[in-house]
C-alpha cells in the first residue's frame, strides 16, 4: 500500500472514484511551503514550491499497486510524476507521494480554487476522464496526451447538449429514459470516435423495440460562419479539399463552404467563429447573427453545428489564400455577390449543408440587415 497526497482535481470525489474504479478512504492534509495554482490558460492546477504557501488536499493511505497504475496513467497524460514530500495531518506528519509537474512544462497562474473548478470544469472533466480511463491498458498515456484537447472538446459537446432545451410543440413525449443500451463498444478512438451500440427503445405504440445494432460517428461540436457585407451585398465562401467527399467518390472533392471549426473546450461558439474567420480568411467580424443550431446527420453522426452569419467588410482584396499551415489547411476564399450566390444555390453548385442553410437564412433576413447597415 502507498500513501498519496491529492491536492488538485482528484480531490473531487467523483473524479477520483472514476479514475480508480473504486472509492478510497482519505483524510485532510496540508503540504507546507507549496501552493496550488491554476496552470496558465488551462483548466487544471499545478503545485509548486512557494515559501509560506500552504497546499491543502487529501491523504489517501490505502493506495494499491493497481490504484497507482491507474493514477499514473491518468496523470501521465498531463505530464505529472510522483515524488515524496512530508505532509501534515491531524494525527501527525507522514511521508506521502505527490504528483508534481515535469519542470518547465507549465506556467503557473493565480491561486487555484476547487469550488471554482467544480463549477466551471467539473462535469466536462468527468466526461473527458471517462473516455481517458476507457483506454487504460490499451494505449500509453503519452498517446492520449497528444489528442486530449479533442477529448475535452467532445466532452464539452456532450455536457452542453445535455442541457439543450429545445421547444417542443409536436412529437412524442419521449426522453433518454426510453432508450436502453444493452451493449456499447468503441472500436476506434482518435481525432474522432466510432461507437457501436446494441439498443432497444420505446415505440410510438408504447411497446419496446427489438434490439437494433447501430454505429455512431462522434465528433466535437463545431461552428460555421458565412461572412456577409450588407453594404456591398457580398458573401465570402471558402474552398478546400474534403476527404469525406473524396471517400464518397466525388470527382471534384474541393468544396465551397462557410468558414468552420471545432469549438475548443472552454471556448464559446461566438469566440470560435471569430477565431476561425481570422485564421481561415484573415477577416475581423462585426456582429454575429445566429442562423441555426442543428444536427447535420443525426442518424449516425453525434455532432451539433452552430451556424452564424458574420458581418464583415468584403472588398476585392478579401479573396485569396488562407488557413493554418500547422493544421495542414490550404484554403482559398471567394467573394461573390448575393445574387451570384443564390444562382449557385439554385444550380446545385453548392453542396455543403451549412452553406445552404446559412444562405437561405440570409435570403430571409437580407433586407433587414441591409437596412440596418444604412442606419448604423
Amino acid at each position: 500500500m502507498s500513501v498519496l497526497f491529492l491536492y488538485g482535481t482528484l480531490r473531487h470525489a467523483p473524479l477520483l472514484q472514476l479514475v480508480l474504479g473504486r472509492d478510497v478512504v482519505s483524510v485532510d492534509g496540508v503540504l507546507r511551503d507549496h501552493q496550488v495554482r491554476w496552470v496558465a490558460d488551462e483548466p487544471f492546477p499545478m503545485i509548486q514550491a512557494e515559501v509560506g504557501g500552504i497546499a491543502t488536499g487529501l491523504v489517501a493511505r490505502d493506495i494499491t499497486a493497481e490504484d497507482r497504475a491507474r493514477l499514473d496513467f491518468y496523470e501521465g497524460a498531463f505530464g505529472y510524476q510522483l515524488v515524496h514530500r512530508e505532509v501534515e495531518t491531524a494525527s501527525g506528519s507522514l511521508l506521502a507521494e505527490v504528483y508534481l509537474p515535469d519542470p518547465g512544462l507549465w506556467t503557473s497562474g493565480s491561486v487555484w480554487s476547487l469550488d471554482d473548478w467544480v463549477r466551471d470544469w467539473g462535469a466536462l472533466t468527468l466526461e473527458a476522464a471517462a473516455e481517458v480511463m476507457a483506454l487504460y491498458g490499451r494505449e500509453p498515456a503519452d498517446s492520449i496526451a497528444k489528442r486530449f484537447d479533442m477529448i475535452r472538446s467532445r466532452a464539452q459537446s456532450r455536457v452542453q447538449t445535455a442541457s439543450w432545451q429545445r421547444p417542443r410543440s409536436i412529437g412524442a413525449d419521449f426522453s433518454r429514459a426510453d432508450v436502453t443500451i444493452d451493449r456499447l463498444e468503441t472500436p476506434y478512438r482518435a481525432f474522432f470516435t466510432l461507437e457501436e451500440y446494441r439498443a432497444r427503445h420505446r415505440l410510438f405504440d408504447g411497446a419496446l423495440s427489438a434490439p437494433v445494432n447501430r454505429a455512431v460517428f462522434r465528433a466535437a461540436d463545431a461552428v460555421t460562419v458565412l461572412p456577409y457585407d450588407p453594404v456591398a451585398d457580398r458573401v465570402l465562401m471558402i474552398e478546400q479539399l474534403r476527404l469525406g467527399a473524396y471517400a464518397h467518390g466525388d470527382t471534384a472533392p474541393w468544396l465551397l463552404e462557410p468558414i468552420a471549426g471545432i469549438i475548443d473546450a472552454g471556448e464559446t461558439p461566438e469566440a470560435t467563429a471569430r477565431r476561425e474567420t481570422a485564421e481561415e480568411a484573415g477577416l475581423t467580424l462585426g456582429a454575429l447573427h445566429h442562423a441555426g443550431r442543428y444536427y447535420p446527420s443525426p442518424g449516425g453522426v453525434a455532432q451539433v453545428l452552430i451556424s452564424y452569419l458574420g458581418i464583415a467588410d468584403l472588398d476585392d482584396g478579401a479573396s485569396g489564400l488562407g488557413g493554418l499551415a500547422t493544421e495542414g489547411e490550404d484554403i482559398r476564399s471567394h467573394v461573390v455577390s448575393f445574387d451570384e450566390a443564390m444562382q449557385m444555390l439554385e444550380s446545385g453548385e453548392l453542396a455543403v449543408a451549412p452553406l445552404i442553410i446559412t444562405l437561405q437564412w440570409l435570403a430571409a433576413h437580407r433586407e433587414r440587415l441591409r437596412a440596418e447597415s444604412l442606419t448604423a
